[in-house]
């Protein structure tokens, strides 16, 4: 059942830990206080931040050392500030890849629904012009930290901006040509609350070339009322993980007592399972632990945040592992892998250890990041590829249980097996679909403030999915399981789900003598539920 020899184990467990170290170490941990670095970027503009904001929420930003050369004084650029009720992307932006924002003039008229906030950078003058459109609520906006500290014995009353255009000034950076913009948006009221996103814009790229390269450091910081860090819709996180946890844990311990008191044969695959719950619940234990942090510090603890992705990547690792040997029928019809399973395994570990990667670099670098989106592509790609990948082993179970149900003389067991794998490749392929595809779209539509919705539905799908494998795939009563032959076709993997019904019912006969089940069909486990 071994692929690999200890040797081999160990300098993978090896390179995973120096791979998980350096991707910690290498990305700059800033979570919800950022310093992004862009270095002669080219880019037309960059989402600096997303974050939901509560009543008494602040944002604020420092942009240190803008370089713009004295000869290139006059060109425009600026910051576009939108808020809205739900997280829906920005296509506008995405498709508008001839005129800057900033420099459209019917940009309120072209979006009427839109709240929009515009920071034109007027270098001539040294000064932040800012208008907003009409939709916008009044808001409270200061020149930096200092000026927030005194405006609150005024209760912010100079500070709030309407549409009407308003102002904040730019100093010079460390050298002639760097300029340093600071401001700070108050969230005073109700009609305030929501997701704010932040963008760069670079205008003179979306028409001309050469392209305008520009760089600067910009440091933000974002929280809501009682310095929360965590954005709206993800405060109920950290408790949602632990809760979730401490279920997978106690989960866990009914399992491994369930198999210690079970009188039918139990399989190392049984206590595969049980590893991994086990890891399931460590992984969202340090998940929650490391939001703990955030939320009240800002950003992450590194050691606990390099714990959390080692547990993430075991995990994960360990899922596609127990769903690849369940789908080749491992233990429950054959005792032995054939070469194909083998390359099933040699395909699927390599592109998870590369799938966690992505996932622990998207996590810790900042949106506007230039490898940001990059990273996330791959992390999809890769993805999509496991899930695929680990179809086919119960595909190939459920083509040659067909096969064997014709030509053996243990029918009726064989076409319980296969009913069995039909519901778990429609388990599997539900769940896919559900974490997948559903979650993505769910988010799209709820509120910001619900948007941890998406974390518990997510969680819930993964423990209902765990509850029914283990169910149908329960230590039970025991039998002499025939062997599947290793030299299966690959050709035939193409089945359709729904001809398994008809080619079921046609095959079903009784053994001679008129007994409906022999003594050797009873089943591994039941599948009548």
């Amino acid at each position: 059942m071994t692929c690999y020899n200890n040797r081999c184990r160990h300098r993978c467990g090896t390179l995973l830990f120096f791979i998980l170290a350096a991707v910690l170490f290498v990305v700059q941990v800033t979570a919800r206080i950022h310093t992004l670095h862009i270095d002669n970027d080219d880019r037309r503009y960059i989402a600096l931040t997303r974050f939901g904001f509560f009543q008494g929420g602040m944002l604020e930003v420092e942009i240190k050392d803008f370089h713009l050369p004295l000869a290139n004084i006059n060109e425009t650029h600026g910051l576009l500030l939108e808020k809205s009720i739900f997280e829906e992307g920005n296509p506008y932006i995405d498709s508008q890849q001839e005129i800057c924002p900033i420099e459209q003039i019917n940009l309120f008229d072209t979006r009427p629904s839109a709240s929009l906030a515009v920071f034109k950078f007027n270098f001539p003058k040294m000064i932040v012009t800012i208008s907003c459109s009409s939709t916008m609520e009044p808001f409270y906006l200061l020149s930096d930290m200092t000026d927030f500290t005194n405006q609150l014995s005024s209760n912010f009353e100079s500070t709030q901006v309407t549409c009407v255009d308003k102002t904040i000034p730019i100093s010079k950076g460390s050298q002639s040509d760097y300029f340093n913009i600071n401001f700070v948006v108050y969230v005073n009221t109700k009609s305030n609350e929501g997701l704010y996103n932040l963008y760069y814009h670079n205008c003179p790229n979306y028409a001309t070339i050469p392209k305008s390269r520009r760089s600067f450091k910009v440091d933000i910081s974002e929280y809501n009322d009682n310095e929360n860090y965590l954005s709206a819709g993800d405060m109920p996180l950290p408790s949602l993980y632990f809760s979730m946890s401490i279920i997978y844990f106690f989960t866990c311990v009914l399992w491994i007592y369930f198999l210690c008191r079970s009188t039918y044969p139990v399989y190392k695959i049984h206590f595969l399972m049980a590893l991994l719950v086990f890891l399931k619940a460590a992984t969202l234990f340090f998940h929650g632990l490391n939001f703990h942090f955030i939320e009240v510090q800002g950003q992450e603890i590194i050691t606990w945040a390099f714990v959390y992705y080692t547990f993430h990547l075991l995990k994960g690792s360990v899922l596609f592992i127990t769903i690849v040997l369940i789908g080749t029928g491992m233990t429950f019809v054959k005792h032995v892998l054939s070469d194909k399973d083998k390359n099933i395994f040699m395909i699927v570990i390599p592109l998870q250890v590369l799938a966690n990667v992505a996932y622990a670099i998207i996590q810790e670098s900042e949106e506007g990041d230039l490898q940001h989106n990059a990273w996330l592509d791959l992390f999809l790609l890769v993805d999509f590829m496991c899930c695929a990948a680990i179809l086919f082993p119960i595909l190939w179970s459920i083509r040659h249980l067909q096969e064997a149900s014709q030509t053996d003389g243990k029918a009726a067991m064989n076409l319980r097996k296969l009913k069995l794998f039909q519901q778990f490749y429609v388990m599997l392929v539900s769940y896919i679909y559900f974490t997948r595809i559903l979650i993505y779209m769910l988010r799209m539509t709820v509120p910001f403030n619900f948007l941890w919705l998406n974390e518990f539905s997510k969680e819930l799908a993964t423990f209902v999915f765990f509850m029914m494998t283990g169910y149908k795939f329960r230590p039970t009563i025991a039998n002499p399981y025939f062997q599947v032959a290793s030299d299966v076709d690959d050709d035939d993997t193409d089945i359709v789900i729904s001809h398994f019904g008809s080619s079921v019912n046609n095959r079903a006969r009784k053994k001679p003598g008129g007994n409906e089940t022999a003594e050797d069909e009873i089943l591994l486990v039941e599948t009548s539920s």
